[in-house]
Order: C-alpha cells, then sequence, then structure tokens
C-alpha cells in the first residue's frame, strides 16, 4: 500500500518564512505570558512522569475529573495514539471529514483501518470517527454534531480536534463543541492559540462515560515523559487569567486583520470559500493561475519569503488556505504578486 504523503506548512527545507501564511497559529503571538513560565521552567529536571500538578491545573480549567485529562506529546502524537488504541481494541475503519488534517488519515493507513466514506452526516457505525471543530482547512461547524449527539454503539471512538476552537472569531457564537455531544474525546492544542507551535505539548479529555481502565490504556501506549518542561509550562500558562486576557485581546486584533486580508485576497482577484469563523480561510485562485501555473508561484512566493498552503491535500485543488496575518505580510503578499500578474499578463 502506497503511503499517504503527510503535507504541513510552516517551517521547510528555506527555513522559516518571513511572511508564513501557510499555518493557523495565533499570529499575535507568542504569548509573553506563556513567554515567561517557559524561562521559569525547570529545563534541568525531569517533569512529574505522571503529570499530578499539570493534570489537576487542565482539569479545573474545564470543570472535568483530573483522571480524564491524558497528556500528549502533540497533536499528531495522540492521533496516532488513539489510533492504535482503536485498532488494537478491534476497530476495522476510520471516517474522516470531507477536507481535513493529513495525520488522520496517515495514522488510520499505518494501522491497517479502511477508510470509510461519509456523506453529509452519515458516520459509518462502529469503528474511529474524527471531526474538527471548527474544521480545516475551511473554518466551519462540522456536519456530525447532530449525528454525535446521540449515543455512541458499542466499539466507537469519536474524538473532535479542538486545535481551533480558541480561535474563532465572531463574537457571541455558540460553543465550538455542542454541549450534547458527550461521547467524544475532546484533544486540545493550545500552541496554534498561544501563536508558539514550536513548543509541542497538547492533552485530551477522555468522555465522562469512558471506563478509567481505557483511559489507562491510553496513557500506558505513551513513552515516558511525553511532554518536556517547557511544554508542561506552556500547557500550565495556558489555564493562567492573564494568558486568557492575552488571548482575548489578540482575537479582536485578528478579527481586524482578517477584515483587511479578506479585501485584499478578493482585490488579487481570489475567491474565498465563504463560512470561516477562524483566523484562517481558503481562496481559489483564478482558473488561468492553477495547475502548474500555481506551483509556479507558489514557489516563487517562497522564494521572497511568503508561504502558502497549498490545500490539494485537503482535497481542495487550485486553492489555497491563508493564515491572518498581520498588515505588513498582507503588504509584502501584494507586492509580490503585483509583478507576476502584469508579467504573466504579458505572457
Amino acid at each position: 500500500m502506497k503511503p499517504i504523503p503527510v503535507t504541513h506548512g510552516g517551517t521547510d527545507a528555506l527555513g522559516v518564512p518571513a511572511h508564513d501564511f501557510s499555518t493557523n497559529r495565533n499570529a499575535c503571538g507568542p504569548c509573553p505570558q506563556a513567554l515567561d513560565m517557559l524561562a521559569q521552567a525547570h529545563a534541568a529536571q525531569y517533569p512529574d512522569p505522571h503529570y499530578t500538578a499539570l493534570r489537576a491545573r487542565l482539569a479545573d480549567f474545564h470543570g472535568v475529573p483530573a483522571e480524564r485529562i491524558v497528556i500528549a506529546a502533540s497533536a499528531s502524537d495522540f492521533i496516532h495514539r488513539i489510533t492504535m488504541h482503536a485498532a488494537r481494541e478491534g476497530a476495522a475503519v476510520a471516517s474522516l471529514p470531507a477536507h481535513h488534517y493529513g495525520d488522520y488519515a496517515h495514522a488510520a493507513q499505518v494501522w491497517r483501518l479502511l477508510p470509510a466514506a461519509r456523506d453529509g452526516i452519515t458516520e459509518a457505525g462502529p469503528g474511529l470517527h474524527w471531526a474538527c471543530a471548527p474544521s480545516s482547512p475551511l473554518g466551519q461547524p462540522e456536519d456530525v454534531w447532530p449525528l454525535w449527539s446521540e449515543p455512541a454503539p458499542p466499539g466507537t471512538w469519536r474524538v473532535i480536534d479542538c486545535a481551533y476552537a480558541p480561535l474563532r472569531l465572531e463574537p457571541g457564537m455558540e460553543p465550538a463543541v455542542p454541549s450534547q455531544v458527550r461521547d467524544a474525546w475532546q484533544m486540545w492544542t493550545p500552541n496554534k492559540a498561544l501563536g508558539m507551535t514550536g513548543v509541542r505539548a497538547a492533552y485530551a479529555i477522555a468522555p465522562e462515560a469512558v471506563p478509567h481502565d481505557e483511559i489507562d490504556a491510553l496513557r500506558a501506549l505513551s513513552p515516558s515523559w511525553p511532554v518536556g518542561a517547557h511544554g508542561e509550562a506552556m500547557l500550565t500558562a495556558w489555564t493562567a487569567p492573564a494568558t486568557r486576557q492575552w488571548l482575548a485581546q489578540s482575537l479582536q486584533r485578528l478579527r481586524d486583520w482578517k477584515a483587511q486580508q479578506l479585501d485584499l485576497v478578493q482585490r488579487l482577484g481570489w475567491q474565498v470559500l465563504p463560512g470561516s469563523q477562524a483566523n484562517y480561510f481558503v481562496a481559489r485562485w483564478p482558473q488561468a493561475q492553477q495547475g502548474d501555473v500555481m506551483q509556479t508561484r507558489l514557489a516563487q512566493l517562497r522564494a521572497q519569503g511568503i508561504k502558502l498552503r497549498d490545500c490539494d491535500s485537503f482535497g481542495l485543488p487550485g486553492c489555497v488556505r491563508m493564515g491572518v496575518l498581520a498588515p505588513a505580510s498582507q503588504n509584502a503578499l501584494l507586492a509580490a504578486w503585483q509583478p507576476m500578474e502584469k508579467h504573466h499578463a504579458i505572457e
């Protein structure tokens, strides 16, 4: 079986992009309060292997018992770990959103779970099922919430990727995960909301009805100390009131930047796909700029320090996902694009 390629945005062989539209991190970061805690991290010492204080703090933050918190090295770590667990316990299929993060499919292939087609809100019964709140790359509510409001049948694992839940920009929205969805694991990766994706650490919250033995099994699949002192400091900072205040202020700034960026890409002649609630959106390039031309343009932009996320791996060819960046980066994109457009028009 041919391995599924996993595509990521961000740093590549050319180094760190000066203007990185290709990731969904909070462009107002890194969060200064979290950086302060990282500077105080006990780098000379091992963390508590059971993360007792950290799990208690995260549990209090979410209003759940500490035994329901599972610490993970990253979202990708937990994706592979719960896929491994589901396969070991008899899962045969995995269902994915129509457009999704590649690690879900990669882990399913590694553990030989067959892909299950998902049509609208139809789920393939027992197995491993993924959702993202809100979705990536489109930033929209998932279509499975009505079905997931029903009790999960035996042999079912539902997992919600909550990476972007703290980065929804429209005020007054309903919770990213509806309260009636109770039988799903929640996977949290605060490094995106804190604007510090270079620090790797995550955690998951087990559903209330999951037996303790299953939670212990997920922990047992982890190596010792999956999160180091700096990741532990970041997750601790995530729960602090000062961090929450900084995040709320950053969301207002991101709203303003997003409005400017939407206006920019429309002036470039790109079609914005509607419905994004988050700090990212998808834009379709004009037909004449797609295919091989698109790959050339993306490479030319990257050579100038500007990186966009090709959405072909998401099943959206001819489109790019764009994280919201500051006006200076938006101006850099405009300045780089206009000469390419003029050259294309002359050709």
